[in-house]
């Protein structure tokens, strides 16, 4: 391999799961990209703070419960992406209001991945507040991104 195409061979693969059918799509994707490449793989998924109300925020029983949920689904993931043969598979999970800024401020310099890869929608909230979450990562990200449609 030349030294051109070394700076761009990927080597950590972060992607952005929920259950919209482009994420799935995105994960699917993920998968074939980090077995042909033999790279580790991240799988984040965000538990938005704003799809609580303010007693559902008080309460512990119910934080504690999406949260559970939520690692749960991301375990399921993560033994789909190892019975498919990824050798390196993490799980993450993130708070906040924002999942498309939360992914682009918080995760991605935590887990050092030099490709990104998301669906062009997001389960909850495709334009929250000033467009798709998939168009501010694609702007915002300090790494490369690949959108899947």
């Amino acid at each position: 391999m030349t030294e051109e195409l070394k700076d761009i061979y990927f080597k950590n693969i972060l992607v952005a799961v929920d259950d919209s059918d482009d994420a799935i799509l995105a994960f699917k994707y993920a998968i074939h990209r980090a077995i042909k490449d033999n790279v580790g793989l991240n799988l984040v998924s965000i538990l938005e703070k704003d799809d609580m109300n303010v007693f559902q925020a008080l309460s512990k029983d119910f934080v504690h419960g999406k949260r559970e949920d939520l690692e749960k689904h991301l375990r399921e993931y993560k033994q789909i992406a190892n019975d498919a043969g990824v050798k390196k598979v993490h799980s993450i999970i993130a708070t906040g209001d924002n999942p498309g800024q939360v992914i682009v401020e918080e995760v991605i310099p935590r887990v050092h991945p030099d490709l990104l890869i998301i669906g062009s929608k997001s389960k909850k909230g495709i334009a929250k507040r000033f467009g798709s979450q998939a168009a501010y990562m694609a702007k915002y990200s300090p790494v490369s991104v690949l959108v899947v449609r």
